[in-house]
Parts: C-alpha cells; structure tokens; sequence
C-alpha cells in the first residue's frame, strides 16, 4: 500500500462519519442552526443563520464560504499540458500561468461526467477543481503520459469571498494587491505572514474571489477576513450552500448531478446528456487536436438537437419543484423542472428545466403542471413558462476591472 495511502488511514478518525474542514472551529461558531449536511465527506453548513440574510449578504454586501470540501487535484510533469488539453473539450493548450479556466471533461460518448476549473499556478504546474469525484478518471485518463496527478482536497483549504463589497473587505484585510486581479486572475501574496492564493472566480455571478491556502492557516486566514466587520468597516457573513444554490441560478449557472445525471452516475442511457444539451457547446472546441469524446461530439454536432437544458421563468408563486412540462396546457408531456428558486431580487421562480426539441427547435409555447399542498390537501395549477437565452441576472461589477468600490 502506498505510503500517502497509509498515512491518510492513520490521520482519519473512524467515528466521524463527515470530516470537519480546517475552518470548522469558526463555521461551528457560526452556524446557528447546526444545519449540516454532506459535501464530498465533509460536514458542510446548509445554512448559518437565516437563508435571506446570507442571500442578501451575497448580492448586497460581502460573503464568506468554506469551499475546501470542493475536489482539487494537483496535476504536473512534461505532459501536463498535453494531458489536460485531451482530457478537457476547450482548448487550454494556451491557458497562459496565472490564469483560470472553465472547462467541462466527457467520457468516450460524448456525455458529461463533470465541469471544472484549471488553475494554471505556474509553468507546467496546475490545479483542477471539480464538484464531485474525479481521481479514478484522471487516472485512466493519463495513461501513456508522463504526468503527475495527485489529489490535494484535504491539503488546501479554500473560502469564497463574493459580493459587491468583496474587493474593497479583502484589500482591508491586507491584501493590497486585489484591485490588479481581472476575471479569471491568479494572484500569489503573503497576508500576515503565510502564504494565500487569491483567484476571481466564484459561482454567483458577483464580484467575487477565491482564496486557498494551507489547512494550518486556515483560522489565520478566517480571522484576518472577519476582522474587518469586527472593526466596523464592512457586514461580512457566512453563507451555506442553500443561498449558494439560490444565486448560482439567478447566475444561469448548471450544477451537474442537480440540473443533471452525471455520465458517471447514470444507469439508463437516455438519462446522460452532451455539453450542448447543457448549454455548455461554447466550451467546446471541435477544431483542437483529439480529446475524449470529440468523434461523439462531431457526429451529435451535424444532427438536430433532441433536447436542452434550459433557464425557464415560471409564472405565478406556486414552487414548480420537480414539476413536468407541458407542450401547451395540457398538451403532450416535453420535459422536467430539475432545479428551482424564489429569487427574491427579481421577485420571479427561476429554474433549471430539461425540455425535448422536436426536429431540433425549442418548444415555443411551454406550460408547467404544478402541485401543491393547501391545507394538507393536494391541489394542482398550471404556470406558463418563458425561457431566457441569458442568465436570468447580471452585473456590470462582476467583470469591471478594477473592481468598484463599495
């Protein structure tokens, strides 16, 4: 047995069904609620306080997550390049260091198994972080290369700071150099004394960063970010992934195993689904040298396509959780709310929806069949649907470089 291998076994503590990340003194501290739940094998906070409050805290002023339960590799050597660029359907043959990359990886069919992001950190040295799972891929994936893979989830802890008051929270907290990151920036610094990477990127669609470091200067790390609120300076709160789900929504952004199966975690063949009937087609490049799935990928591309997942606004103000769709009220039955929200900023239900085309167009006239409960009776409504073509909400401050100040 490999000796990292032994001595990951020895570190765990057996009666711990969920392994608490190097922020969990502080997150216990300040999760009110004790409302937990599952997040790669780490205890994880659902929501802290109220879901308003750390929504709110998201879109109004400045934001904190533990992100460190996210799947993070470490991938090096003289093939690394070469390796992600197969293993990837954008082409980051280019992806200069410093910078960040979106990037969705498919199996040999042409189906997702997962999205991700590619830190390129420095010369020929890169992270990948994805939302499940991947190091069982990555390493059949590397087969006949000479690249280093190793997983680094438990050897980084990570914070998302995201919010229109983000920027100007951080530089407080010593970090000078945060007006200089553009979207997709890599930025390494030193804050009182230890070493941070500082990435803009996040998933609400806000001004946002990312900050990694070592688990031993986690709290370091915390204390020096919320020591701004504590001098009066910014309201700075803790989110959980409930709020985190609201706005990555509002955001247009997909959650595979949520909006969808996962080619890893499908059973039935129809139930897995190709970057272009996720809306994700502008991530791949079918002109690049071979990668997985690509001849699949080619042959799906000269064909009608069969269904989407689309961002569908529901009328009214009944939840159309899990609801089916409808060509026409009442009509033949076309698809699937996968995922849905209130958003209270734009006072509409938002949602994920997977809708048949039939001969490749997009339904034009889509009715959702919505249950609910009154009074501990089962009623049901019809909602007409609007699909948008765009995120359902943006700002201008996601993207303005320098950032504003807030």
């Amino acid at each position: 047995m490999p000796p990292t291998i032994i001595q990951d076994i020895n570190q765990h503590n057996f009666h711990e069904v969920l392994r608490p990340t190097p922020f969990h003194p502080r997150v216990d501290h300040n999760c009110l609620t004790k409302n937990w739940m599952d997040w790669n094998g780490y205890l994880t906070a659902r929501t802290y306080d109220t879901l308003a409050a750390e929504y709110f805290a998201i879109r109004s002023s400045c934001s904190v997550m533990d992100l460190t339960p996210m799947g993070k590799y470490r991938i090096n050597g003289p093939d690394a390049n070469k390796f992600l660029n197969r293993l990837v359907t954008r082409d980051v043959s280019m992806l200069r260091p410093q910078r960040v990359s979106y990037v969705v990886m498919c199996n040999d069919e042409g189906k997702v198994l997962d999205d991700a992001t590619i830190f390129h950190l420095s010369e020929g040295d890169y992270r990948l972080c994805c939302q499940h799972h991947q190091l069982d891929w990555l390493m059949i994936s590397s087969l006949g290369m000479d690249v280093s893979i190793e997983e680094e989830t438990h050897d980084v802890a990570a914070l998302a700071v995201q919010g229109p008051t983000s920027a100007s929270a951080l530089k407080l907290a010593g970090i000078d150099e945060i007006e200089q990151l553009k979207p997709y920036d890599i930025l390494h610094t030193q804050l009182h004394g230890f070493e941070v990477m500082v990435s803009r990127t996040g998933y609400t669609g806000d001004l946002g960063y990312e900050l990694w470091t070592s688990p031993d200067n986690a709290l370091n790390l915390w204390d020096a970010i919320f020591e701004v609120k504590q001098k009066g300076f910014y309201d700075i709160r803790t989110i959980g992934l409930s709020a985190l789900e609201m706005v990555r929504i509002e955001a247009g952004f997909i959650l595979p195993g949520d909006d969808f199966n996962t080619a890893e975690t499908a059973i039935r063949a129809d139930r897995v689904r190709s970057p272009y009937e996720v809306g994700l087609g502008w991530v791949v490049n079918l002109d690049k040298p071979s990668f997985t799935g690509k001849r699949a990928l080619l042959d799906e591309k000269k064909k009608p396509i069969k269904r989407r997942l689309l961002r569908l606004e529901v009328s009214g103000n009944k939840a159309p959780q899990d609801s089916f769709l409808y060509a026409g009220k009442g009509g033949k039955r076309i698809g699937t709310i996968m995922t849905q929200i209130w958003s209270p900023i734009l006072k509409a239900n938002l949602a994920m929806a997977d809708v048949e085309f039939a001969g490749g167009s997009q339904p034009n006239d889509i009715w959702a069949e919505i249950y609910y409960q009154k009074e501990l009776e089962w009623r049901v409504s019809w909602a007409k649907g609007k699909v948008w073509n765009k995120p359902f909400w943006t700002h201008p401050r996601r993207s303005a470089s320098p950032p504003g100040s807030y």
